[in-house]
């Protein structure tokens, strides 16, 4: 990919109908970008020049130059195409199949360029709320191969880029994004059956729940109805996750949305929503035992999932039209 303007194109250079519809799409941030490089804000911290290209950041190597804010925060400026380099391999394992890998690449760099906003300072952060990403260190022979491969190549959706979610396990069923996070459904991401994540040490798990952490975590809400006496679910959407739970105290019930509870106990205490069974043993009724399966929001591309269809010889555009159907793999 080379080196330029960080979106699209401006209305005197779009020749094509494509050009112009993406030039009229006031949906997609990245069309009105102006930087000519990926902006990804590292934070506060110590910078020195190294020997040939890049820089160091808290003794750390980094591709690119270092520019500081006027709070004082430092911002990567960098090629797109070397910023992936770090964050494949940090979002799925360089062990996986190459068409797994090329899968990932292409959504990690499609969820970059559907949110770059130039009116801010930077266009990442270098952590799970965006991508994770750590400088040269994390770079893999098996991650550049797969960022070259699909250089260049993005999710599409008519004529904006696509949102191009994933995470880790899906549990055999990926999750429709407006029952994940309310807004309008989005067709190519309503949701599909995933047989191929079984791998996944998530795929099956169950998790011991303490009453009382769970009433001290929810101490203002279970106020009026304390104490804590049981937890059921709310509903299920049409994956099978369950989209609400019920905190039943003494005096009543507090209904809490089910993404909140997951985020207030912990996403790692509950890897995902995708819940079979939820046990109040009456031998220890201070205990709920939740079954389940899968690991994270589910919302687009099932990682495991990807492994498992490129084990079978599926290609990395195979495993992108499947976790996102509708949608079509294009030069950006």
């Amino acid at each position: 990919m080379t080196r330029r303007t960080f979106v699209a194109l401006s209305l005197a250079a779009a020749t094509t109908a494509r050009a112009r519809a993406l030039t009229q799409d006031q949906n997609d941030p990245a069309m009105n970008a102006r930087t000519a490089e990926l902006r990804v804000l590292l934070g506060r911290g110590t910078v020195a020049p190294q020997a040939g290209d890049g820089f160091t950041f808290n003794g750390r190597a980094y591709r690119g130059n270092a520019e500081q804010l006027a709070d004082g925060s430092i911002v990567n400026t960098l090629p797109l195409e070397e910023y992936l380099y770090s964050v494949v391999p940090h979002e799925m394992s360089p062990s996986w199949p190459a068409a797994a890998l090329a899968a990932q690449a292409v959504c990690a760099r499609t969820y970059v360029l559907q949110r770059s906003n130039p009116q801010r300072a930077y266009d990442v952060v270098p952590s799970e709320l965006d991508q994770i990403y750590t400088g040269v260190a994390a770079e893999s022979a098996p991650g550049r191969v797969a960022v070259d491969a699909s250089a260049g190549l993005v999710l599409r959706f008519g004529p904006s880029f696509a949102q191009a979610m994933y995470s880790s396990c899906c549990g055999g069923h990926t999750e429709a994004s407006h029952d994940a996070w309310g807004g309008a459904p989005i067709s190519y991401l309503s949701g599909v059956v995933c047989t191929t994540c079984t791998d996944s040490p998530y795929y099956r798990w169950n998790r011991e729940l303490e009453l009382s952490a769970i009433e001290q975590e929810f101490s203002h809400e279970l106020q009026p109805v304390a104490p804590l006496q049981a937890l059921t679910e709310a509903g299920i959407d049409s994956s099978g996750r369950i989209s609400g739970f019920i905190l039943q105290g003494q005096r009543g019930a507090v209904p809490v949305r089910g993404s909140a509870f997951r985020l207030r106990v912990g996403s790692r205490v509950l890897p995902s929503l995708l819940i079979t069974k939820i046990d109040t043993g009456t031998e220890a009724p201070e205990r709920i035992v939740i079954e389940g399966g899968g690991l994270g929001h589910g919302v687009g591309l099932c990682q495991w999932g990807a492994r498992g269809r490129a084990i079978e010889g599926a290609s990395f555009s195979d495993i992108l039209h499947f976790y996102f159907p509708g949608t079509e793999i294009e030069h950006d």
